[in-house]
């Protein structure tokens, strides 16, 4: 049976792919890719319709992290001259957070960096979750402050956060490459706390790192096992200034290819495409609709995003719908244990963060991908929205 028939009909069973089929996947062409899309399109359509869900970023706390995530603009010694501030007031990540909701969002992303949140740094995030929620009837709150300590998670879902976030970055076997002040270790136990409290756990990757597929389907098949509700897709941002500035290794047939794996991995998961879709995916982000089911809305942690009416305009045109604040996120059968949430840590960096190949479906393909022309011009650090008196991208 071909391999793509085979994939749509494990996706519309929830049966998750061979190692070699997630593979071939990666592997196919560019002739090819249009037919991955259609395919991989199927198995989004069963489980999400043509609904997009649209969620919205609030860096409450920039820069000033003792950690040593290549990928990060907000690292440990950082030049990249990237907004630097602490904490924001409850009340200013409400206006901030306001913004992304009237622009349609459904979701609002608490993001702060550092290793991990203090119990003091708990109490800031509750207060500013209660001022979100006390104004926005119906919106879902995630955050993202790091890694986790015993009871915190449990603190976070009584202040009455929905979900969580803390992604996996890349596989077990490079991880020590990427970050050495902590460990995958260490981030698998945060999902874990997560997801032990009752929050919706959230967990995604960063390609285009210089990982190979096979680091890519490493990362993803853990992420299956951790069996979170959102698989935030983030495509590396190589920002000036960060030891991965020169890592441009992304094309946007590449990138479509891996939303498509990512797809058959995960067929009932909220996928989203999250940090590094403008850079990378540029005028083929319609296509990406088709695999992923939710975006941010505007813009990163510290880049700037596409136009927040340019995000809305792509999807009506491209034939798809907001989701609304009424309906469920997830399939009724993962709703009903997991709650229906997702979140991210953006490419450009934050509290965690953020890539073709030739021959027939199925078959071998060079393993390393074509190398994609830098476009620096697309990077463009962010200097409006939270922590500055500019009006926000929305």
């Amino acid at each position: 049976m071909d391999l793509l028939t085979t994939l749509v009909d494990k996706g519309l069973r929830r049966e998750l792919p061979t190692r070699e089929e997630a593979l071939a996947v990666l592997a196919t062409s560019d002739d090819d890719l249009l037919d991955v899309v259609t395919a991989a399109g199927k198995v989004r359509r069963h489980w999400f319709g043509r609904r997009v869900k649209l969620n919205y970023l609030v860096n409450l706390k920039s820069g000033l992290c003792p950690e040593d995530c290549s990928y990060c603009s907000q690292r440990l010694g950082s030049t990249t001259g990237i907004l630097k501030y602490t904490w924001l007031k409850p009340d200013e990540a409400s206006k901030a957070a306001a913004a992304g909701l009237a622009g349609g969002a459904k979701r609002v992303c608490l993001v702060a960096s550092g290793r991990g949140p203090t119990d003091r740094d708990v109490d800031r995030v509750a207060g500013t979750i209660k001022a979100i929620k006390d104004q926005n009837e119906g919106v879902e709150v995630c955050a993202c402050l790091g890694l986790l300590s015993d009871g915190q998670a449990e603190r976070l879902r009584a202040a009455g956060a929905d979900a969580y976030n803390h992604n996996l970055n890349t596989s077990e076997a490079t991880y020590g490459e990427i970050t050495t002040t902590h460990t995958y270790e260490d981030r698998v136990d945060t999902v874990q706390k997560a997801h032990a409290a009752g929050l919706s756990a959230c967990s995604g990757l960063i390609a285009g790192m210089g990982e190979t597929d096979d680091d890519l389907v490493d990362v993803v098949f853990s992420l299956r096992d951790l069996d979170p509700d959102s698989v935030p897709v983030n495509f590396l941002i190589p920002v000036e200034g960060t030891p991965l500035a020169k890592e441009w290794n992304l094309t946007p047939q590449r990138c479509l290819r891996i939303l498509a794996m990512v797809r058959f991995v995960c067929p009932d998961v909220e996928v989203r495409i999250a940090g590094g879709r403008e850079v990378h995916l540029r005028t083929m982000q319609p296509l990406a609709l088709h695999l992923a089911n939710s975006i941010f809305l505007g813009d990163y942690l510290t880049t700037e995003g596409q136009a927040g009416q340019a995000d809305l305009d792509m999807i009506a045109d491209a034939g798809f719908e907001i989701e609304g604040t009424d309906q469920v996120t997830l399939p009724e059968h993962r709703a009903t244990v997991g709650g229906g949430c997702g979140s991210h840590e953006s490419a450009d960096g934050g509290c965690g963060s953020h890539e073709g190949g030739g021959g027939v479906c199925g078959t071998a393909a060079p393993a390393t991908p074509t190398v994609n022309e830098p476009r620096t011009d697309l990077v463009a650090v962010r200097r409006r929205g939270a922590g500055t008196d500019l009006a926000p991208n929305a």
